[in-house]
């Protein structure tokens, strides 16, 4: 039984051997030319003016959180669009149910402000 899993096993072994040998080779081998422009954070092409551990704004996370719901929502769109056909009138109207709720919960936010930037 455990002769099954030795393809892939053997597999594993040499991917890890692999990259394990190439980070060190790569070490071992490559440039070591540090200077202060090198070691330097390097940030949207200009220098940090500011403490990475500083406050955000609320508004950020609403932001991001909205764009990781809507955006996972749109993905339940893609399956059924794959088996539209098969699901015939009855997955129309509830896919149609489902996008007015997304579209209701979009105006629910765009009205309530969650959307504007200052």
């Amino acid at each position: 039984m455990l002769a099954e899993y030795l393809p892939t096993l053997l597999f594993l072994l040499v991917a890890t051997g692999i990259g394990i040998a190439l980070l060190i080779i790569g070490n071992l081998l490559g440039p070591k030319r540090p200077s202060p422009e090198k070691l330097s954070p390097y940030e949207c092409g200009f220098a940090a003016f500011e403490d990475a551990r500083m406050q955000f704004d609320v508004r950020y996370y609403l932001i991001a959180i909205q764009f990781i719901i809507f955006d996972l929502e749109i993905i339940f769109i893609v399956p059924w669009a794959t088996v539209f056909r098969e699901l015939g009138p009855l997955g129309l109207v509830e896919m149609g149910i489902f996008v007015g709720m997304l579209l209701l919960g979009f105006v629910y936010v765009w009205k309530k402000g969650a959307l504007e930037w200052e």
